[in-house]
């Protein structure tokens, strides 16, 4: 698995080219009448929402976003659907990651509807489902433009989706391993919390950043850490720990593992 600079190949048949199944990057758009003369350049990316909710255009009027400071155009990315809206031209879904919620729009075709007006294949409420298109903006609101929106029948696609999005995010920010880049990261990262944590915790209380270093100092585990034995590690009083981490919460510094007083990093 090479992502280099482009990501355009991926081992679970996404990627484009003559092992797309069926997708080919860039060769629809979010309308019916298409730009293709546009998307000779394009990239898949395995994604986040949080990621795509954080990417920013590089100048005005861009067509395409900025993900960890490259230029992204096709995404994809895994959710589960919480809310669906049919409309006459189009479907619109809210899929929720677990990072954040995205809408995705897939036009009509009305070619494959049936008699009811309904698409046999249509994607149901609390389903989980994988999704390639290209993040749009719209009235300052977000949304992906779906080229394909399919269900997902193995559910290892999800944990494995996520580890995928997470070596592309590493090697963008921090080198492939061996190379200088991922060297200096690493070193750094030893030497103290990586830039991302410093970032999250400008403005935060004493307090949370006393919680936040006992985490990260703590072995890292699925299971994370409970906030009572952070309070005996950092001695300070339960209270204090639990407002500690509703800060950090807040921010985006920590998430719940297997109840809400169990953290764990969040180092994305």
């Amino acid at each position: 698995m090479d992502y280099g600079n482009q990501y355009s190949t991926t081992s679970y048949g996404a990627g484009g080219g003559q092992n797309g199944g069926g997708f080919m990057p860039g060769s629809q758009s979010d309308s019916p009448a298409g730009q293709k003369g546009k998307y000779g350049k394009d990239t898949l990316r395995p994604v986040t929402v949080k990621q795509l909710l954080d990417a920013h255009h590089p100048y005005p009027d861009a067509e395409h976003f900025m993900i960890d400071d490259q230029e992204t155009t096709q995404v994809t990315f895994v959710g589960q659907v919480r809310n669906v809206s049919q409309q006459t031209t189009n479907v619109t879904y809210k899929v929720d990651d677990g990072t954040g919620v995205v809408e995705v729009k897939v036009w009509v075709d009305s070619e494959v509807m049936n008699d009811d007006g309904q698409d046999p294949k249509k994607v149901t409420e609390q389903a989980y489902v994988r999704v390639f298109g290209r993040l749009k903006v719209f009235g300052n609101k977000r949304h992906v433009g779906a080229n394909v929106i399919r269900p997902i029948q193995d559910f290892n696609e999800i944990s494995y989706h996520l580890l995928e999005a997470t070596v592309v995010h590493l090697q963008a920010t921090r080198g492939a391993p061996g190379d200088a880049k991922a060297a200096t990261n690493g070193a750094g990262t030893a030497n103290g919390m990586s830039a991302t944590a410093n970032a999250q915790l400008v403005g935060l209380t004493p307090s949370a950043r006393k919680v936040y270093e006992c985490l990260r100092n703590s072995p890292q585990t699925n299971e994370g850490l409970h906030m009572q034995d952070i309070a005996l590690q950092v001695n300070m009083d339960i209270h204090a720990v639990m407002k500690a981490g509703e800060e950090l919460s807040g921010v985006g510094a920590i998430y719940t593992t297997i109840d809400d007083h169990t953290w764990a990093i969040m180092d994305m």
